[in-house]
């Protein structure tokens, strides 16, 4: 059976000094401080370790050969959306980062789909590297943050890169990052733990109330995470809705709830009775495995909770290429050797 993992990410081995290059600071870079592992660094201080499956393409097609996974998804690290920086340098690296993806795709096509990333401070910059990842670098779609430096994905200043994006068929996953409360919650790994499913509901709540969803039907948009914490509040949220309209239908008067059935979620949840639970609530059409590899807060074993559960055959093959296939627009035939 064709299995697809959505969710992975990948970073050159290699790439300039950035401080150098644009001339200020707070960009990442790599320390290969020994062999096969490197520090991920922000200025001077530590960001996070990671191993030769984050750059390394041979490595990973091994591990997912030995997890029974023909293909993944690639996406850069969400730390290095550099929305933050001056325009023209996030797109800048957004163009480093897109051919270096595009190169493994390239060389590997039956193991490999690419996602970009793109410079959303900036919509004209954003879409203009949109429609070369598409049209030229032969990527599926691109990969955003749950956030644009604090503000919403329903904020106008975005709805352009949105239309953009249906216009041009692309797949959009969205990813949580800067997570907010994350300045309050230093102690126990919290930004992670309960910040990021947060950001997830938030980016999907703001989407499905801003009208982005409800103005752009054919959007292929997914959601990392599970869709966070999204699924498990979707009660509260359509109660809201129908209880305070005034404060929560101002620009939408779609049940949310009806959105479930419009998005895309990733298997990742750590959980049988949750993905019991997402099956029930939206169908395992609406879910498409994804692992987070290579990092440690993903499935270990990508594909191991699906494929050790008793879901039925159809379900199984639907979760894990169906999906992803309907969200990507993809045939599978171009996976077959």
């Amino acid at each position: 059976m064709l299995k697809i993992d959505i969710h992975t990410h990948i970073l050159p081995k290699n790439w300039p000094n950035l401080k150098e290059k644009y001339g200020y600071g707070g960009f990442i870079h790599l320390d290969h401080h020994k062999c096969g592992c490197a520090r991920m660094m922000q200025e001077d201080k530590f960001f996070r370790e990671i191993d030769a499956n984050c750059w390394d393409e041979n490595i990973r097609i091994k591990e997912y050969n030995d997890f029974g996974i023909q293909v993944q998804v690639l996406s850069t690290v969400p730390v290095m959306f550099s929305y933050w920086a001056k325009p023209d340098d996030a797109y800048d690296l957004s163009r480093f980062l897109n051919d270096h993806i595009a190169g493994i795709v390239k060389s590997q096509p039956k193991h490999f789909i690419g996602l970009g990333t793109i410079p959303m401070q900036s919509a004209d910059l954003a879409i203009k590297e949109l429609e070369r990842c598409v049209k030229d670098l032969g990527l599926a779609g691109v990969q955003i943050g749950s956030n644009i430096n604090d503000k919403n994905l329903s904020e106008p200043e975005f709805f352009d890169i949105f239309a953009a994006a249906e216009e041009l068929g692309a797949a959009v996953f969205v990813h949580p990052w800067n997570m907010m409360g994350k300045d309050v919650m230093q102690d126990y790994w919290l930004p992670w733990l309960v910040g990021m499913p947060a950001e997830s509901s938030r980016a999907i709540c703001s989407l499905i109330f801003g009208g982005v969803l409800e103005r752009l039907p054919k959007l292929r948009i997914a959601f990392a995470h599970g869709g966070g914490s999204f699924p498990a509040t979707i009660g509260r949220v359509e109660h809201g809705f129908n209880v305070r309209p005034d404060l929560c239908a101002v620009h939408n008067n779609i049940n949310p709830r009806d959105y479930l059935k419009k998005i895309y979620f990733d298997s990742l949840v750590h959980d049988k009775l949750k993905l019991d639970y997402m099956i029930d609530l939206m169908g395992a059409d609406r879910i498409a495995l994804g692992s987070d590899y290579p990092f440690p807060l993903g499935e270990l074993e990508p594909g191991k909770l699906i494929q050790t559960s008793d879901y039925s055959e159809d379900i199984q093959a639907q979760l894990l290429n169906g999906t992803a296939l309907d969200w990507l627009n993809l045939k599978p035939e171009i996976f077959m050797p």
